[in-house]
């Protein structure tokens, strides 16, 4: 019985340091969260400043991880049969070569259908709209003729007096002062268009910088961690960041795949009902559906503006096709492939990219699902553990009643 009574005396010990030890770190955890409400607007302003500074060199983070994933690919499938000095040395530089040529021509198919079939119905609709007047004009006269209300009402326009010198004058003081708004409005256009111009090629440069050294970054990362954390920390600060690269690239990958998905079957779909501008379309939708859950919708005003122009009831069932399609797609497709990819369930999914979006827009929608899926794996794998330990703490503590 004392041997019992000396192990109980000792767990509850350790029990009561571990609630010591919570408790102070919720107090902590507390003050810093009252600390950052009290200074949150210094907070952000810093965070802005900052992020003002580093903008290309995050921009060039988020180009490299984007490239990686696909030099990846390139270099361990494609090019994974390629050994001896040579591939030691030419391997990484042709694979990124491979790489931005692709994206180059992804986005050099993209922009040459969908911009110019955009230009030429624009030019359809000014031939269009003398056309629609002449057919119009009759009818309105008519339409006025018939409506006696109507011709009063404009009579009653007729007889209002204009203060004409007023609207000139009115008009003549907007250009004076415009004017000099349409000058600043000029350097501030041209200095922003040179300062992203500046910041595209330094963050190109960097990602460039970033693929060609990435192994050995990667171990400058390591080593500092080492360095100045305990090992403990380190490793699980580790374990996290390995997680969000999976999370992120997996999500990068199954939100391509599902664009793929989606443009085909609006290809297949429009080719069938032999609606006009098919593979235009789903190139379209295809790209713009890259953007979680409403993207597609973007492809769709756009297609169906273009169908207009041609034919207004094949825009109407093409509106109803991209309805069907969409619930197929977000209900079925989209969180099944995302989701899947991220080990993330629908749910979640969903209202990741309602946060997400919520909070900071499309950038939003593209961040919080792997970090959601992150959050989430974490979370199940703390609870798996707590849970073990309990049930293990209860076992052990069976066996010792029984024992005494």
């Amino acid at each position: 019985m004392g041997n019992h009574e000396s192990v109980t005396e000792v767990r509850r010990m350790e029990f009561q340091k571990e609630k010591i030890k919570q408790i102070r770190n919720l107090m902590f955890l507390a003050a810093l969260l009252i600390l950052g409400i009290i200074y949150s607007g210094s907070i952000f302003q810093g965070i802005g400043f900052l992020s003002d500074i580093f903008k290309p060199f995050i921009y060039g983070g988020v180009v490299a991880f984007i490239l990686n994933i696909l030099m990846k690919s390139i270099e361990e499938k494609l090019l994974g049969s390629w050994k001896g000095k040579a591939a030691k040395k030419l391997k990484r530089p042709v694979s990124m070569i491979l790489s931005i040529i692709a994206i180059v021509l992804v986005l050099a198919i993209v922009f040459g259908m969908v911009l110019p079939q955009i230009a030429l119905t624009v030019s359809e609709i000014g031939k269009k709209i003398p056309v629609f007047m002449e057919n119009i004009l009759p009818k309105i006269e008519q339409l006025v003729k018939d409506e006696p209300i109507i011709a009063d009402w404009v009579n009653q326009l007729e007889s209002v007096e204009i203060n004409w010198d007023s609207i000139m004058n009115n008009i003549i003081s907007f250009l004076k002062n415009g004017a000099g708004n349409m000058l600043n409005s000029t350097f501030n256009v041209a200095g922003s268009i040179i300062s992203g111009v500046v910041n595209g090629v330094i963050a190109f440069v960097f990602a460039l910088y970033i693929l060609s050294q990435k192994e050995r970054l990667a171990n400058q990362g390591k080593r500092i961690i080492s360095a100045y954390l305990p090992v403990s920390v380190g490793d699980r600060i580790l374990e996290i960041c390995s997680l969000l690269y999976k999370n992120f690239s997996s999500f990068i990958t199954g939100q391509c795949l599902e664009a793929v998905i989606l443009g085909s079957m609006f290809v297949v779909s429009m080719s069938l009902a032999r609606m006009p501008y098919a593979l235009m379309v789903g190139v379209l939708i295809a790209v713009t559906a890259l953007i979680p859950i409403v993207g597609a919708f973007i492809g769709c005003a756009v297609g169906a503006f273009l169908i207009l122009i041609n034919n207004p009831l094949q825009a109407l069932w093409f509106v109803i096709l991209f309805l069907v399609l969409q619930q197929i797609e977000g209900n079925l497709i989209y969180p099944k492939v995302v989701g899947n990819s991220v080990g993330l369930p629908s749910i979640w999914v969903l209202m990741a990219v309602s946060i997400g979006g919520s909070l900071f827009g499309v950038s939003g929608m593209l961040m919080f699902i792997p970090l959601m899926s992150t959050c989430y794996a974490l979370l199940r794998e703390s609870v798996n553990k707590r849970n073990a330990a309990k049930m293990k703490a209860q076992v052990e503590e069976k066996e010792d009643c029984q024992e005494g």
